[in-house]
This record gives structure tokens, C-alpha cells and sequence, in this order.
């Protein structure tokens, strides 16, 4: 007779178990379904290019951030990690996946970028290992795939790692362009993600609502040719921790 919970952690851990082992993409017994997604890095995925973010550019050029400490969350094959470190950031990436860190690395030593990748769940035992306070957390695509509840964690991670005065810079499904609309509580009675969670703009401020909103919109949708990478099936938001009184 198993009565374990004690914890909010305790809690979370049952929530994971409420889905499919074939379902999980956020857990480190996910890096294998994710290692199969990287595993050939010549298909035609949109976001193996080596380009960054068009709205990450934008904030740049716009003097909205400026280079300090960033964390990239789920950096994936690094390519917005690499253009922060070109930029002067001091950059620590962590991802799920090994075989996603050792393309990172690859494209990091080729450009001779020096960035301190983590291998691992940034919401457990990896996330242990990094140390903020970092001036700008940036999340391309992690946040859809997190269940419901995991959002407690990840608001977690953003209390515990970004500075006051620091940015949060997020991409996620937009609802209407990619992603499951379900009700949050379908998710645990289908026990599966359907390939990651669609947002509306008031369901990303409700959710956000401990940090100022500085921009909301889709993101820019960039050409083939363009140097940025820009997908219109996306938000892009920049939040603002305010700085303590």
C-alpha cells in the first residue's frame, strides 16, 4: 500500500506517471525519444537551421536586453545560444537530449563560442547545476511540451535562477496556429501531450503574471533566405521580472 506523498515534488512525480512512458518529453526518460529527433541532422526540420530567433534579434537590436548571463532553456542544437555568446553573453545551455548538447557543441567549436552546456532535466538533478542569477532566461520551444502541472516547476525555476530586473524570452505554440487546444484536465484523461500545448495571449499573462509584460506578439514569419529563423505559428513574449524595492 503506497502512501508517498508528502512533497509538492512527491505530487508532481505522480502527475508524470499519469501519462504515457511514450508520451514524456520533458523528463530525462524523454532524452530518447528526443535523441531520435536529432538523430539525423540533415533533415528538414525548420529550426536545425543554424539561425537565431527573429524576435531574440529584435530585442537585441532594440536595446529591449543587453548582454549579460543567459541561461538557454532547451537549447536544442544551439543556434541561439551561439549568437547570445557572439554577442558577448555568458551563456550556460542545457538540454534533454545528448545528441541535441553534442550538435550544440559541435557548432560551439566551430565558431570557437565558449558556452557551458548541461546535458539533463533542467527541472531536476541538471538544474541543480546551474547558477543563476542569470539577466536573461531564453526558451525556444520548451514550454509547450511541459503537462500542465509543470508549469509549477518552471515558474519555479524562474523565481529561484532569473535576476530582478532580468527577461524571460519565450516562444511557444500559438493557439489557432500549432498545438493542443484541450482543456488542461484532458490531458491527464488521454494521457498524452498530442505533440505539445497551444497558448492564447491571455493564457500566457495569466500564467506570467509574476513577471511585467514587455512584447506579445506572433512571431515574423522569415523566408528561406533570411538570416533568422521565423515561424508565424508561434508567440513570441519578452517578461520582465521587476527589480526588488
Amino acid at each position: 500500500m503506497d502512501r508517498d506523498i508528502r512533497t509538492v515534488d512527491d505530487v508532481l512525480r505522480l502527475l508524470d506517471g499519469l501519462f504515457a512512458p511514450d508520451a514524456d518529453r520533458w523528463t530525462s526518460e524523454g532524452a530518447g525519444w528526443w535523441d531520435g529527433f536529432y538523430a539525423d541532422r540533415d533533415r528538414a526540420v525548420p529550426f536545425f537551421v543554424a539561425k537565431p530567433d527573429e524576435h531574440l534579434v529584435s530585442y537585441l537590436d532594440r536595446g529591449l536586453i543587453a548582454p549579460g548571463r543567459a541561461l538557454d532553456l532547451g537549447c536544442g542544437p544551439g543556434r541561439n545560444a551561439l549568437h547570445l555568446a557572439s554577442l558577448g553573453f555568458a551563456v550556460d545551455a542545457v538540454d534533454l537530449s545528448p545528441a541535441a548538447v553534442a550538435w550544440a557543441e559541435d557548432r560551439a567549436r566551430e565558431a570557437g563560442a565558449q558556452i557551458a552546456f548541461h546535458c539533463g532535466d533542467a527541472f531536476g538533478p541538471a538544474g541543480d547545476a546551474l547558477d543563476g542569477p542569470y539577466d536573461l532566461i531564453h526558451d525556444s520551444g520548451c514550454f509547450h511540451h511541459l503537462p500542465p502541472h509543470r508549469r509549477v516547476s518552471y515558474l519555479a525555476l524562474l523565481d529561484r535562477l532569473l535576476a530582478p530586473g532580468g527577461h524571460l524570452a519565450l516562444t511557444c505554440f500559438a493557439a489557432g496556429g500549432m498545438g493542443s487546444e484541450l482543456p488542461d484536465a484532458e490531458f491527464y484523461r488521454q494521457a498524452r501531450l498530442h505533440g505539445g500545448l497551444a497558448y492564447s495571449p491571455e493564457s500566457l499573462r495569466r500564467i506570467f503574471s509574476g513577471l511585467t509584460e514587455v512584447e506579445l506578439r506572433r512571431m515574423h514569419d522569415e523566408p528561406p533566405e533570411s538570416p533568422y529563423f521565423g515561424e508565424d505559428f508561434l508567440w513570441t513574449a519578452l517578461f520582465r521580472r521587476d527589480a526588488r524595492a
